[in-house]
């Protein structure tokens, strides 16, 4: 099992990070790409519209927030590695003691064994349906854009699969942060046909993500999409990046106890009314 998790975090991982440092090596390139599309973009609209962008965009605070993302890139960076370490570190533990902490857990939570059986079930689908379950709707939707970005000759097309696939988790926007830029780079480049192709395969990844949801996350686990929403949002306020994955788990486990919570002291409640109930009964047949 540890050998199995550290291949499915490790390597693409290591694959991202590879990436990264290939395109950031070539940055001063990438730079002057990007400031020329920028202004390709901006000359596109401003022929076709006669709307001049630039005069609404706050150039130094633009550089401002990119100063801050920057730093928070690499901070966020640091935490995710520290986190998986400081994850294995205590999965090593875990797996050589697992009976030992569930037996110590099922005497320490003060519920009954039919709530504890239940929290235990519903703690397995629920990770497997966020930790599993989620990176597979993913990968499946930046799959569907990347034979787009094939098809129509995108350049670098398997790391705007990554970012694609990433971003799609974002509520919202999710890969069309990734997709409709490049489509507006190929429009501005005189290539109409692959703008509209690869906008058409994003809009297809929508339905791809509707299909995976309904099917392969609702056979593991029934998760409200709002559970999601409110959880990714929450998870990357928290936790930063990595509570794309902890959030929704989190909002699902709060969920589970409430219900647990309400079933220990309804019962509860039904008891002590039976009891008044009988008491009352008692002292009525009791002669004065």
């Amino acid at each position: 099992l540890m050998l199995l998790s550290l291949l499915v975090i490790i390597v693409p991982f290591y694959y991202i990070a590879e990436t990264l440092v290939v395109k950031l090596a070539n940055s001063r390139e990438y730079i002057e790409i990007a400031i020329e599309n920028a202004n390709q973009i901006h000359q596109y609209i401003k022929d076709k519209t006669g709307y001049d962008i630039m005069n609404s965009i706050d150039i130094k605070k633009v550089g401002e927030w990119a100063t801050v993302y920057t730093s928070s890139l690499l901070n966020t960076t640091v935490e995710v590695v520290t986190t998986i370490v400081t994850a294995f570190f205590i999965l090593y533990f875990m797996l050589i003691n697992s009976r030992a902490m569930e037996r110590a857990l099922e005497k320490a939570v003060p519920l009954k064994k039919s709530n504890i059986n239940k929290i235990g079930e519903r703690f397995r689908k629920l990770i497997i349906a966020n930790v599993v379950g989620i990176p597979v709707v993913a990968i499946g939707q930046g799959l569907t854009v990347l034979i787009g970005y094939l098809i129509f000759g995108v350049s670098s097309p398997f790391f705007l699969f990554i970012l694609t696939a990433m971003a799609s988790l974002i509520p919202i926007v999710g890969g069309a942060i990734v997709y409709v830029p490049v489509s507006l780079v190929l429009l501005v480049n005189q290539d109409p046909v692959g703008a509209a192709g690869v906008l058409f395969f994003g809009f297809l990844s929508a339905g791809v993500d509707n299909i995976l949801r309904f099917t392969f996350l609702k056979r593991i686990e029934n998760i409200h999409p709002l559970n999601s929403v409110f959880g990714i949002i929450l998870g990357l306020k928290v936790f930063g990046f990595i509570g794309l994955i902890f959030g929704p788990i989190l909002i699902s486990i709060t969920m589970l106890l409430i219900q647990v919570y309400h079933d220990e002291f309804s019962e509860n409640d039904k008891k002590e009314e039976n009891d008044t109930d009988e008491t009352e009964e008692i002292s009525e047949n009791i002669p004065l």
